[in-house]
């Protein structure tokens, strides 16, 4: 691979050749080979997963209160803790979800279904970055792999929980996309194309807005610090601040601007490495974060500085593992440019028997066989899908730890008695990860719920996490009811599952002592048991 950019812009001959179009038919084998790939993993996923990884109970609960609110903006979500969810959310997806539940799309299969799609959707401005920051098609390629392949990436998109986070990546990655054409190569046709993507992105997810506000910050430093790109970036950014307002002046006017300033205060918040050291030691995203201070010293060094700026900013490893496809791909071009890739050739060259020449006419005339360089490459690409989808494949048949179902069927018909058999104002102590489906299902509240709480601010999250983490992991009786009283829930029934189940995504077994301990309390009567949940009715003192 051989890269044509500068730092801080590319030379003229170079931008005289870029296309008006970002895409063009000598594109097509290099993005469908990421494509083919990314439909395996998704075809993977789906033949492991009848019910979609993770959660999006509340996603769907939040689209069901926008329908029952005549598409108005809710002041609330119900059912989500004993006084509901402050509406606060970016409010873009929710809007489609609500209009898919109207046509009758349900919620087990919008969650499985739609995802994917838009996981497949964020390779195409991965390659386009790839390509265009390393200077190779072959590297948007790889670039596109290394994301599709990548679990950390995967969890959070192609999950249930992907609903929101998804379609955010999509149009974070073409905001940032339309950022590197605007600063590195001057083309202000692209400022309304960034316009769009930031906007769309600030309508999606906050935590992805900061990432594409950053990015533009970044570029403008490391490709431009010109007034005239300067201007560019702020139309794109105020332009996007407008368009938000609208949905932003509703949530001030009925939580205030605090109910941001406490959420802001949650999942890590900003200057994740604070967080990532405090919670796990200096561990994780180590290879991106090696290649990033390689480019450092190199005409790569803005990629370098964004990696480690994400690094630096976001607690979730997902955000370093994106722009850190790029570091990698940018670091070994610039290891097999300095002549340290030689060796690995030659070696090729020799196992193929076919001399260390770039080409060899073939004496029948026809065409000449690729470089030896082209052919490592495409070797190097061929590996790393069959090596990345078949440890996937083993990760996804096995102990799904990137993309673990939530619910199975005992937990929907449990979900469905509980519709159909208590009153409508009943409220729940559900334990383990069931529980962000329940509401969805029976519409009936759970009073112990992390999801959302964040809206009311760090405290109310904190409390309600541990609860609910602490609770689910309890073997009797006395432990789940201190979980409880933790915040104050005084539930009418509580939902204890029973075998195999799920905390937070981690495997969990019941052996049946939780369950033993309430059957024994007088309090407590059985009202429902199948083989993987057991419900008990809190009587009256």
């Amino acid at each position: 691979m051989t890269g044509s950019h500068v730092d801080g812009g590319v030379r003229a001959d170079v931008r005289a050749r870029l296309p008006a179009s970002p895409l063009s038919g000598d594109d097509a084998r290099w993005l469908g080979w990421p494509l083919l790939v990314g439909l395996a993993v998704v075809a993977l996923y789906l033949a492991t997963n009848d019910y979609p990884a993770y959660g999006a109970g509340l996603y769907v609960e939040t689209a069901d209160a926008i329908r029952a609110n005549g598409y108005a903006l809710p002041a609330t979500v119900p059912h989500y803790g004993p006084e509901g969810v402050p509406f606060a959310y970016p409010p873009l997806m929710f809007y489609v979800l609500a209009l898919l539940r109207d046509v009758g799309a349900g919620a087990f299969a919008t969650s499985l279904y739609l995802p994917p799609l838009f996981t497949l959707a964020a390779l195409v401005p991965t390659y386009l970055l790839g390509r265009d920051v390393v200077g190779d098609r072959r590297a948007g390629t790889a670039a596109a792999l290394l994301l599709v392949l990548n679990p950390q990436v995967l969890e959070w998109h192609i999950s249930a929980g992907g609903l929101v986070r998804a379609p955010a990546f999509v149009f974070a990655l073409w905001g940032s996309y339309a950022g590197l054409r605007i600063f590195r190569d001057g083309a202000r046709e692209w400022v309304l194309p960034g316009l769009a993507a930031v906007a769309l992105v600030a309508h999606t997810h906050p935590t992805y807005t900061i990432f594409t506000v950053a990015t533009y910050l970044l570029f403008w430093v490391g490709y431009d610090r010109s007034p005239t790109g300067f201007l560019r970036g702020a139309v794109v950014g105020f332009g996007a601040l407008a368009l938000a307002l609208p949905w932003l002046g509703t949530v001030v006017s009925h939580h205030g601007v605090a109910v941001f300033s406490g959420a802001a205060g949650t999942h890590g918040g900003l200057f994740g490495v604070v967080y990532r050291l405090r919670e796990w030691g200096p561990t994780g995203a180590v290879v991106p974060m090696v290649a990033a201070v390689g480019l450092l010293g190199t005409r790569h060094r803005v990629l370098g500085a964004w990696t480690a700026a994400v690094w630096l900013l976001f607690a979730q490893p997902r955000f370093t593992y994106t722009v850190g496809a790029i570091a990698m791909v940018a670091a070994v071009v610039e290891l097999a440019e300095r002549g340290y890739a030689d060796s690995v050739v030659t070696a090729v060259d020799s196992a193929l028997d076919r001399g260390a020449s770039e080409t060899a006419d073939r004496p029948d005339g026809g065409v000449a066989r690729p470089a030896a360089p082209a052919r490592v490459v495409v070797a190097a690409l061929v590996v790393l899908s069959l090596v990345g989808l078949g440890g996937l494949g083993y990760e996804f048949a096995g102990a799904d730890g990137t993309t673990p179902e939530f619910v199975d069927d005992d937990d929907t018909a449990a979900m469905a008695w509980a519709a159909d058999e208590t009153e409508p104002g009943a409220t729940f102590v559900v334990f383990g990860d069931a529980a962000e489906w329940f509401p969805v299902y029976t519409d009936r509240t759970i009073l112990v719920s992390p999801w959302g709480a964040e809206w009311r601010g760090p405290d109310t999250y904190e409390a309600h996490l541990d609860a609910f983490v602490n609770g689910s992991e309890c073997a009797n009786r006395s432990c789940a009811e201190a979980a409880m009283a933790t915040v104050d829930a005084d539930p009418d029934y509580v939902y204890l599952p029973n075998g195999a189940y799920t905390v937070r995504g981690d495997y969990e077994r019941a052996n049946g002592t939780l369950a033993a301990s309430f059957a024994e309390h007088p309090r407590y009567e059985r009202a429902f048991e199948n083989d993987g949940v057991v419900v008990f009715r809190r009587l009256s003192d």
